[in-house]
């Protein structure tokens, strides 16, 4: 037979490149050329069993090929012989893409029993590819209802988790409505469905399938396999499905990949170990591939129309053909963004979605073309790699971290191009917060948190607040730091995605996302007042420490400029735990920083009061009264502090400074009054003690009572010198010197 004299040549050239691996023998060799014989000889102690394990599998091969009629597997050593050996080789190294052929067809074709085609078909692992010819003739063998439903079952299961193997899918396209016949089916239902998933493109969507699924879905109810098929024919075609659908991507189809997916790890990572040429031949890619075969390359795309010979000179015509006739461009000849905008409306995405994501041509696309379908196919298939992928969610996946780590710092710079967060990344952090240890991929974990996108306080609240406090709190002072940072840039996207969308279009989008400007404010204020509180309670654990300090004011600095920077009719102030202690802290750095913030709140409230007094336009929020009162009160005390030194008199917060003059006499501090000036301050006495130097050289007693008059008015100047821009705007807007003479008072302010 042909397979067998195909074996006899071992001296014929492997095309990794060209075609898929066709024979046994260079299954054999695991895919070595001439240029890899310090390889050859590298590995030339494994001849010998692998000589053995072709010989076995030809004689295997060769046995079920010739079968006739029922055979029974008791007492029939000789099945059980070729049966074991054909399950030893494909675990070991996977088989070659001929034996799928000889296999598919004895498992469906009822000669043995149900025991016998299961184990046939668990077996059923590539090394290389899979045949698509393989598959189309295992489906014919489906019509002659010669195996049972539950080897059936089996089957569609295996051809889900092998979809991206297949070498070429036209054809296996062309048996879609063969495939939705199976949805009377209600056992086969849900994996049908994802077949026809993977399979759909816009001209399968027609009225008559949306009819057999919307019947289905009044027959079983709202299952989330029929949601799934009917999400993405909406996609493709609006008008013909005109029912609401949830928006909210879920985990539409039950795992089909248990029997085989441990496997087809071990025979990747066997075959890798044992031969660097053999990474080449998985999946018939060039590029060395990792335990990920979905995502890890540039664009994995298992087959193309054309061989590699003639793809060069078959370019040049494609490139006019392909426009000319309406077809769909080939997606590994897209190489420049010329390209790209020429045929934009002729691409066809790959069927594994997941090449997409370190792909910047598609991602230019994706972002150009709103295609829903294409978000759909690339949200499902996300969340099921990252619900399987996950290391510290499926215990057999820890050895795996560094990759899962690499994964997920992908997905955040796709985000980061795309600029929105993904919904089944959303899906993902609300499952495994709060499973997660708060070490394991740090860093790619709160980045990616800082992309969900807009959603309501009740689920937040249970699925990201909740599990991050309890992390917060018992972990580092630098896991806290890192907390704050993540919430600060999910901060920022939400109000860049509310000025993108606040254009003349903002009312019919945010109608589509089931959120209004009322909600979103409400979101955002519980962002804020969590963060509020989680900063609170880190500075009592933390002692007030600077670092920590810095990460809580520059997510305040985001917050006070919310309505004039962002147009987001919402201003909180941050809570008394945090004002107070920036404003006594001993860094110099957060005091500037904690002035700069009451700058900027000043001028957003003076922004905010005078649109309410022009009534130019009805206002649809109004901030509080409370958020002034709140405003008055801070700015008193620092006023007080920094400046006419009455903080302990005149602070009239609840939390406050006031304390009775007996009270402080008891402290012993002398002046006790002035001890939070701008020169006796903790935070800016190294400034004052500096500019002493530089006024009075002699002078070591460092009288800062000194520094007044005019001198007080140079020691301003200095400050300013030295970078301290947020003092320097705090005491130029909120305190107003109202005469020449007063300079020389710092008790003389108005507020």
């Amino acid at each position: 037979m042909q397979r067998r004299q195909i074996s006899k040549s071992p001296e014929q050239s492997v095309q990794v490149h060209h075609k898929s691996q066709t024979d046994l023998s260079a299954w054999r060799k695991g895919g070595r050329t001439d240029s890899e014989k310090s390889v050859q000889n590298h590995q030339s102690h494994h001849d010998q069993e692998n000589e053995s394990n072709q010989d076995s599998l030809e004689q295997a091969l060769s046995y079920f090929e010739k079968v006739q009629g029922y055979v029974s597997l008791k007492k029939n050593s000789v099945l059980q012989k070729h049966l074991t050996a054909v399950e030893s080789i494909a675990l070991q190294r996977g088989l070659p893409p001929e034996g799928f052929d000889v296999l598919l067809k004895v498992a469906l074709s009822g000669k043995f029993a149900d025991t016998v085609n299961t184990r046939l078909l668990k077996s059923l692992i590539p090394a290389s590819v899979v045949p698509e010819s393989a598959v189309v003739s295992a489906v014919s063998w489906l019509c002659a209802s010669k195996c049972s439903s539950n080897v059936q079952l089996l089957f569609v299961r295996w051809l889900i988790t092998m979809f991206d193997f297949i070498d070429h899918k036209e054809q296996l396209r062309a048996l879609y409505g063969f495939f939705f016949f199976f949805l009377q089916e209600e056992k086969m239902c849900p994996y049908v469905c994802h077949l026809l998933y993977l399979l759909t493109r816009k001209e399968n969507v027609k009225p008559f399938r949306i009819r057999r699924l919307l019947d289905l879905q009044a027959k079983m109810g709202m299952q989330s396999h029929l949601q799934a098929l009917l999400s993405l024919y909406k996609t493709f075609c609006p008008e013909l499905v005109t029912i609401t659908l949830p928006r909210k991507t879920k985990t539409y189809f039950k795992n089909s990949e248990g029997p085989w997916k441990a496997a087809i790890n071990t025979v990747r990572q066997r075959n890798q170990g044992n031969s660097p040429v053999s990474q080449l031949l998985f999946l018939g890619t060039a590029q060395p591939q990792s335990r990920k075969r979905k995502w890890n390359s540039q664009l994995v795309i298992p087959a193309c129309s054309t061989n590699q010979d003639n793809l060069e000179e078959d370019r040049a015509e494609n490139r006019v053909d392909l426009y000319s006739m309406n077809k769909s461009f080939p997606v590994e000849q897209l190489q420049t963004f010329s390209q790209l905008l020429q045929y934009i409306h002729h691409l066809e995405f790959p069927s594994q979605m997941g090449s997409v994501l370190t792909n910047p041509l598609l991602l230019h696309y994706m972002n150009c073309v709103k295609d829903e379908s294409i978000y759909l196919r690339l949200y499902y298939w996300m969340g099921q790699t990252l619900q399987e992928e996950c290391t510290w969610c499926v215990a057999e996946n820890n050895r795996h971290e560094e990759e899962f780590k690499d994964f997920l710092e992908t997905v955040y710079k796709t985000e980061c191009f795309l600029q929105e967060g993904f919904s089944s990344c959303e899906e993902f952090l609300y499952k495994s917060l709060p499973l997660w240890d708060g070490f394991c991929c740090q860093s790619q974990i709160l980045r990616l948190v800082s992309w969900i996108p807009l959603s309501s306080f009740t689920e937040m609240k249970s699925h990201l607040y909740d599990p991050l406090a309890q992390l917060f709190f018992t972990s580092s002072l630098y896991f806290k730091c890192s907390v704050l940072e993540s919430l600060k840039g999910l901060l920022q996207n939400w109000l860049h995605w509310h000025v993108v969308h606040l254009d003349s279009e903002s009312d019919s989008e945010l109608c589509s996302l089931n959120t209004t400007l009322s909600e979103q404010v409400n979101m955002v204020a519980e962002l804020i007042h969590f963060v509020g509180w989680i900063s609170t309670a880190a500075l009592r654990l933390e002692n007030n420490h600077g670092f920590l300090l810095y990460f809580i004011l520059d997510f305040y600095e985001t917050v006070c400029d919310m309505y004039l920077g962002y147009n987001l009719p919402l201003l909180i102030m941050p809570p008394a735990g945090v004002f107070y202690p920036a404003l006594l802290s001993m860094d110099s750095v957060s005091l500037n920083q904690l002035c700069y913030i009451m700058y900027r709140y000043r001028a957003n409230l003076v922004a905010a009061k005078e649109n309410e007094q022009s009534k130019k336009k009805i206002l649809q929020f109004k901030f509080s009264s409370q958020t002034y009162k709140e405003y008055n009160q801070y700015i008193t005390a620092m006023v007080g502090c920094l400046w006419t030194s009455s903080a302990f008199q005149n602070d009239i917060h609840p939390q406050g400074l006031r304390m009775d003059d007996e009270l402080l006499k008891k402290t012993t501090v002398q002046e006790f009054k002035t001890s939070f000036n701008i020169v006796n301050h903790p935070a800016m006495m190294g400034y004052a003690a500096l500019f002493l130097q530089q006024a009075w050289p002699g002078d070591t007693t460092f009288n800062f009572s000194l520094i007044k008059g005019r001198k007080w008015n140079w020691y301003l100047e200095y400050l300013y010198t030295q970078g301290l821009k947020g003092l320097k705007v705090f005491i130029e807007s909120s305190i107003n010197r109202v005469s020449q003479s007063s300079h020389s008072k710092a008790g003389n302010v108005q507020v």
